[in-house]
């Protein structure tokens, strides 16, 4: 089982690895096959963690059947909570740094106000880390 871990691993390296000659050497002849190489070594990695993980699921799903489903249901509403609210995040920190950067770049002096828009949209991950906090609380 672990074997098929530590060849996904050795694979992800060597791609790394790749990806560094090809930044390092820069000679168009050797980028196609190395190019090639990558993506080759990229499905194999995709398949072999797909592997391991079909394996490792059925652990997991042992491993949980000690949780009654009330405080399954907790976790879930909790990972839930912290997933949408980063991913709101996410998407409101791209929408107003970007406007915000351009607003900048027309008038330096309203740095400040940018950042504090900025700000307001980090907060909405940390709305959503301090409602799971809640819930892990209630369990």
């Amino acid at each position: 089982m672990y074997a098929v871990l530590f060849i996904a691993m050795a694979i992800s390296g060597l791609t790394v690895a790749a990806g560094f000659y090809v930044y390092l050497k820069k000679d168009k002849t050797s980028i196609k096959r190395i190019r090639k190489l990558v993506k080759v070594s990229l499905l194999i990695y995709v398949i072999l963690v797909g592997v391991f993980l079909f394996f490792l699921i059925p652990d997991i799903a042992r491993a949980e059947s000690s949780v009654n489903s009330s405080s399954g249901m907790g976790f879930l509403a909790a990972a839930l909570s912290t997933g949408l609210a980063t991913i709101g995040a996410g998407y409101a920190v791209g929408a107003v740094g970007s406007s915000a950067l351009g607003a900048v770049s027309e008038d330096p002096n309203i740095l400040g106000k940018t950042l504090i828009f900025v700000g307001l949209a980090e907060g909405i991950a940390i709305y959503g880390l301090i409602v799971s906090i809640m819930i892990l609380g209630r369990l």
